[in-house]
């Protein structure tokens, strides 16, 4: 019997040490793996117009624009003018471990981050997650600036605000945005087909929820059998909050029929209706931006406002490049309160 148990201690200690040497290897792996991808770009400048991106967010700190978006370690760009656009290091070079036990085939290609400043730095919502399954995690990572020059400059990974799990959440945790009320708390919409968009109410710090997952609020849903609805981002403009969202399907290149459409509400609860006054809980959405001849799909929209003017941040595929994803960035009209733009 002692022997027994001697063998069956060992056992579970070289299984123990097999499985921390795995974790390792997967770690330093995913850490190489985003290096070498980002090695390429790190540097490289381009104009607005030929930059590559998909789901951009835009913010400015003491003059610089700063634009993150969809890529290895989280892509992240910066610009004197909103024109000419540099790559930036990532916010990661490695993976951060907690992902693994949610994803654990995942590499580092962290999806459609957005940026917000409140309680006096920086917060960088991103997602991770497996194409086209619901096994995704939203996490969140501070700084005290933007500026990579800065002594201050330190990203600190809080690790998950919200997942959701197959077969338990009839929601997507991937896509966050973040809007402050007027008191200054801070809300996360998100969402990706599933069950529709939601929204959740943060803890002042910004770092979890403040209410169980049963009290999420419904934002928009197509009530369509795939429900291609995706992206939300609130925008306060005036008397109302818009919620822009984008409908049909990204990432298929010249086949892509992503489009953007809004509605608004006087609250960021919503209810949210189009211009019509159908609700966007029954598919309501007024379209804001689409693909035509030059475009296939566009979307995966962010609203930012400088010096007085609003603009559309998003993605478009070039149906005279191959259906590569470009940045697309136009100055919003407002007409009797609801957003265009010439595309």
């Amino acid at each position: 019997m002692e022997i027994n148990f001697l063998i069956m201690n060992r056992i579970v200690f070289f299984s123990v040490i097999l499985l921390i040497v795995n974790l390792t290897v997967e770690s330093q792996g995913a850490e190489n793996e985003i290096i070498n991808r980002i090695s390429r770009y790190v540097g490289v400048e381009t104009h607005k117009d030929t930059t590559r991106i998909h789901d951009p967010v835009m913010i400015r700190e003491d003059g610089v624009y700063y634009m993150f978006s969809t890529g290895w370690g989280i892509t992240i760009f910066s610009s004197p003018d909103m024109i000419n656009w540099k790559h930036e290091y990532p916010i990661f070079t490695e993976v951060p471990e907690w992902t693994l036990e949610i994803v654990p085939d995942f590499r580092g290609h962290f999806w459609a981050p957005d940026v917000a400043f409140f309680n006096n730095q920086y917060y960088v919502y991103y997602s991770v997650s497996s194409f086209g399954r619901n096994t995704s995690a939203i996490g969140v990572v501070t700084n005290k600036t933007l500026n990579p020059d800065s002594p201050d400059y330190e990203w600190i990974d809080h690790g998950e605000v919200i997942r959701s799990i197959p077969g338990e959440t009839n929601w997507n945790a991937i896509d966050a945005n973040i809007i402050l009320s007027e008191d200054g708390t801070p809300y996360m919409s998100f969402g990706s087909f599933w069950g529709g968009l939601m929204l959740a109410e943060l803890n002042p710090d910004g770092l979890s929820l403040a209410h169980p997952i049963e009290d999420l609020t419904l934002l928009a849903t197509r009530t369509t059998g795939e429900n291609p609805i995706e992206a939300p981002f609130i925008f306060k403009k005036d008397d109302y909050y818009y919620l822009f969202v984008s409908f049909d399907f990204c990432c298929r290149g010249e086949d892509s029929t992503y489009k953007v459409v809004v509605g608004r509400s006087n609250i960021i609860e919503g209810e949210y209706f189009d211009m019509d006054g159908l609700s966007m809980l029954k598919g309501g959405g007024t379209t804001v931006v689409e693909g035509g001849s030059g475009y296939a799909g566009v979307g995966h929209n962010a609203v930012v406002s400088f010096d007085g003017v609003d603009y559309l941040v998003f993605h478009a595929y070039d149906m005279s490049r191959g259906g590569g994803s470009y940045l697309r960035i136009l100055p919003i009209r407002w007409e009797d309160g609801w957003p265009e733009v010439d595309f």
